[in-house]
């Protein structure tokens, strides 16, 4: 019989269009995972909140997926900073459903600090274990963002609740597992480093002439690549000066610039994308940098394939899938030394690594890998090689399928010991 696991993502649904305001990084794990699991024999319940009255209560959507949209608060969109005030009924709408379906997990896969708090209440009333996967820790932001974040001041008080109550601890990168035991105080041995992957069947090199003649690209201009969600922490501004500084040194580039809220993206009132098109103008730049918009994953390795450099610098970065889907195209990463990128960036090998907020050092980084032509081609080799080496969906799925192992054990020692007890009496 197949293993049963419940996966918890209360605002992320691996149903979601990428790349809006709070769909992103966690969406795609949730997703890739969940397929991966179930390629490796389990069935996956995958609970995520209704934000839509026309979705389907289950929605069965691949062999060994099925996705359960849940109740918490309004059938509408909302941003998942108002969100912990529902999570009350989004626990008892999941236990409802495991009522009526007569449902039993073996173990719970929690994803983000709402859906771990969900978690640790079932757990609390069916004794079923769950492991955590942050994504992203509310004392970290807090940091960075100051009073911008949103959240819930409980937030914090909730994560180091889950992280000392977890039977797992999965940590996207070393960083991560760190501030884990430096802020959270989250026990060593429960902790293990598991990155994220990106998806071979998504990713992979594409010839850069017909990536370009497929987007419409110039052939000759030397291009570099911003990819990701419109939002400050992003550091995308940063990535603009730098394309100005550029400029001024007579470097002819073109910044390409993909995500927003909308395919279109002059019709978007995104406060942050419109903030950019200001720096932009003001930079008088607006040549030299096109924003296109959200586009589907489906042609995503194209724009990876077309550049010559992918640039991604933000103040923080949990973990980054965006730097792998790059690298496994064969397209060198400069990354902000911070997180999970420095995880996956080999500074000097696959790309470079500099300061987050350092628009000189990036303009200079760029610079080097543009004025060389066989740095360009040995970053390519080594590219393709770490991901394909580390970071596989595949690779994931098999080092969280040996947590969870190691999770089901001590409750499968007890069953055996019940049974022998029984018989023996």
């Amino acid at each position: 019989m197949k293993s049963k696991i419940a996966f918890i993502s209360e605002h992320a649904s691996p149903l979601a269009t990428i790349g809006g305001v709070d769909s992103g990084g966690q969406n795609v794990y949730v997703a890739e995972l969940a397929k991966q699991l179930a390629a490796l024999g389990y069935d996956i319940d995958i609970f995520t909140r209704n934000d839509n009255p026309g979705l389907e209560k289950i929605v069965f959507w691949v062999p060994g997926v099925r996705v359960i949209h849940v109740n918490a608060g309004p059938a509408c969109f909302l941003p998942k900073e108002d969100l912990w005030h529902y999570m009350p009924e989004f626990r008892d709408s999941m236990l409802g459903f495991m009522q009526r379906e007569r449902l039993s997990y073996e173990l719970i896969h929690a994803n983000f600090w709402m859906s771990g708090w969900v978690a640790s209440e079932i757990k609390e009333i069916l004794g079923i274990p769950f492991a955590i996967t942050f994504h992203a820790l509310g004392h970290i932001r807090k940091l960075y963002q100051h009073d911008d974040d949103k959240f819930p001041a409980i937030r914090i008080s909730v994560e180091k609740e889950i992280a000392k109550y977890a039977d797992a601890i999965i940590a996207e990168c070393p960083q991560d597992k760190q501030d884990l035991i430096n802020y959270y105080m989250a026990p060593e041995e429960r902790i293990a480093i598991v990155p994220c992957g990106f998806s071979k069947k998504e990713f992979q090199p594409v010839s850069k002439a017909y990536s370009r003649k497929k987007l419409g690209l110039n052939p000759d201009e030397q291009i570099i690549l911003q990819l990701g969600r419109m939002v400050a922490r992003k550091g995308i501004d940063n990535v603009i000066r730098a394309t100005s500084m550029l400029y001024k040194n007579n470097t002819q580039i073109r910044l390409l610039v993909v995500g927003g809220d909308f395919e279109n993206p002059d019709i978007s009132d995104n406060a942050e994308l419109n903030r950019l098109k200001s720096i932009v103008k003001d930079e008088g730049i607006g040549h030299a940098v096109t924003f296109t918009g959200r586009k589907d994953r489906n042609i995503l390795k194209y724009y990876y394939s077309a550049a010559d450099i992918f640039v991604t610098t933000p103040w923080y970065e949990p973990f980054g899938i965006t730097p792998l889907e790059s690298m496994a195209c064969g397209t060198p990463v400069i990354g902000s030394n911070v997180g999970g990128i420095k995880y996956s960036v080999e500074d000097g090998k696959t790309g470079f690594l500099v300061p987050p907020e350092s628009a000189a050092i990036l303009a200079e980084r760029i610079g080097t890998i543009l004025s060389d032509t066989h740095m360009r081609q040995l970053m390519r080799i080594e590219s393709i090689k770490r991901v394909n080496t580390m970071f596989t969906w595949q690779k994931v799925a098999m080092l969280i399928r040996d947590q969870y192992k190691r999770m089901m054990a001590p409750a499968q020692h007890e069953l055996l010991l019940a049974k022998a007890k029984t018989k023996a009496a």
